[in-house]
């Protein structure tokens, strides 16, 4: 059995039949993992079945860093070699529905009526990954920019505020406040952008609440952007403001809250800087 490196063709071939695999798996179909295996290996240069399922390991574990979604029978392996990595975003690249493929599910959309969201504890220190695998998984999403690219999907991301938006009428019906639930407002869809935060919603008791939303497919850790507006509205309005991040959202979305001030639980950096004439 060869013991080589995989060529580009072999990776494009493994990551074709990952994502063929992973489309099932998200839809619900049923498929064979071990058809897909021997399916496989007759294409590949002489590699064994455990190069196989190892590769497809390495491929989950790149997908983590890429904040997308997962097989989860595939437990993530780590030390992948970079030319895994650019063939899992040429597959991406060369297939651009696969991205904003929550804008054509019913659980993406948001259309059917929706329970309220399983919201959880941020991630912390203790929960995280080991260092040398955080490490690569945060190389992978800072290489190809994720946060930027999760940014420049509309689809994923007003479909994530529509979730947010029956998650909270949801919330207040069940506290009994049916008058508030009906004023909720889903202020980016109605107004636009610029107000620092998506949705106009209250406490039971009838606070204000304002909520920027962040979506994402992939694991909880996958940085984001936000924006310097976003920012200084989080620090003016700190008693109403929060930010809900959503992951996991092409399975079963669920969530997290931060409260502000935000670097005391995520690091900002700079990504961008506004150029003005002298």
């Amino acid at each position: 059995m060869s013991n080589g490196a995989w060529t580009d063709i072999e990776n494009d071939l493994i990551v074709a039949d990952y994502f063929a695999m992973l489309a099932d798996d998200v839809s619900g179909r049923s498929y064979s993992k071990a058809e897909h295996r021997r399916a496989l290996l007759s294409l590949l240069n002489n590699r064994s079945e455990g190069s196989v399922e190892f590769k497809h390991q390495n491929i989950s574990a790149v997908l983590i860093g890429l904040g997308e979604d997962r097989i989860p029978g595939y437990k993530p392996a780590f030390n992948f070699q970079m030319a895994l990595e650019d063939a899992v975003v040429r597959w991406l690249k060369a297939n651009p529905s696969w991205l904003a493929r929550v804008a054509e599910t019913p659980q993406g959309t948001g259309l059917r009526e929706t329970s309220q969201i399983w919201v959880g504890p941020p991630p912390t220190l203790s929960n995280q990954l080991p260092p040398h695998e955080l490490e690569q998984v945060l190389r992978v999403a800072r290489k190809f920019d994720v946060a930027a690219r999760d940014e420049r999907n509309r689809a994923l991301g007003r479909a994530g505020e529509e979730r947010m938006l029956k998650h909270e009428r949801a919330q207040l019906r069940s506290a009994g406040r049916d008058d508030l639930a009906r004023k909720v407002i889903w202020v980016s869809e109605e107004e636009g952008d610029g107000a620092g935060y998506d949705i106009a919603s209250f406490e039971p008791d009838g606070r204000p609440r304002l909520i920027e939303v962040k979506t994402a497919n992939g694991w909880e850790r996958t940085p984001f952007h936000i924006t310097r507006n976003e920012l200084a509205v989080a620090e003016e309005r700190r008693s109403e403001w929060c930010l809900f991040r959503l992951w996991n959202f092409s399975r079963e979305p669920k969530a997290f809250e931060l409260r502000p001030p935000l670097n005391a639980h995520v690091s900002l950096t700079a990504t961008a800087f506004q150029a003005s004439f002298h």
